[in-house]
């Protein structure tokens, strides 16, 4: 699913060079539920961005099923974010003022998608994550929580290769971060590929495994010991 060779990432400015991501090489397969936590200035937020093709790494190469990504130009990177890679962030990002429902079916109006068929998909991928009852609801109308519900619904969308969540549970309260926790660990049992970058080690405990980065560099790549009990969280 998601193979990186050898990847650097230099950012200049002016005669300063700093290395963010140095020789970094890791594999992740079809239906993984993989954990990627540093500290600050570790180099995770930068893997993300090569990992969402939001950007291209310096040095080496990012293959994502098959498709050497590192290599591809400004549009082909539009068209595999759209269609390959399921976005969530920390802050939400939806729309202000507009129902959930129209959130979720963005994504899907750009990518072609037929009105009727985005609709019923968006009410699917709400059901999916607890929201059946809020299609209508405005986003600034939803708790912390219920947002990120629909962020994640969103990122269901366009049925991507990969979900990338960055810091999902950084805005909300500990039992809401449980909830999306269960949510996400539900989508794996169904075959989800997940990526999750998180500064939080409890977080990251939810995943199967957890990729540790310091100052640029893999320290450690290990299979978690599912520390909770999700079977009994109820979302």
């Amino acid at each position: 699913m998601i193979k990186a060779v050898h990847l650097t990432k230099i950012y200049k400015t002016d005669a300063v060079a700093v290395v963010a991501l140095d020789d970094v090489s890791f594999e992740i397969k079809k239906g993984e539920f993989v954990a990627i936590v540093g500290p600050s200035g570790s180099g995770k937020s930068t893997l993300m961005h090569i990992l969402g093709a939001l950007d291209v790494p310096t040095k080496g190469q990012y293959w994502l099923n098959g498709q050497l990504i590192s290599k591809l130009d400004d549009d082909q990177l539009a068209e595999i974010r759209n269609k390959e890679i399921g976005f969530i962030f920390q802050s939400y990002n939806l729309l202000a003022r507009t129902t959930a429902l129209k959130n979720i079916m963005i994504p899907m109006i750009y990518g072609g998608i037929l009105k009727d068929k985005a609709v019923k998909r968006a009410k699917q991928c709400l059901a999916m994550v607890g929201l059946k009852e809020r299609f209508h609801h405005l986003s600034n109308q939803l708790s912390g929580g219920e947002q990120q519900r629909v962020a994640i619904a969103r990122a269901l969308s366009m049925k991507p290769s990969i979900i990338l969540a960055d810091e999902p549970t950084g805005n909300i309260a500990t039992k809401q971060a449980i909830e999306i926790m269960k949510i996400f660990s539900d989508l794996n049992k169904k075959g989800h590929t997940i990526v999750m970058i998180t500064h939080e080690e409890d977080i990251a405990e939810f995943a199967k495994r957890t990729i540790s980065l310091r100052d640029g560099k893999i320290v450690s790549d290990r299979k978690n010991k599912r520390r909770r009990l999700l079977k009994n969280i109820t979302v």
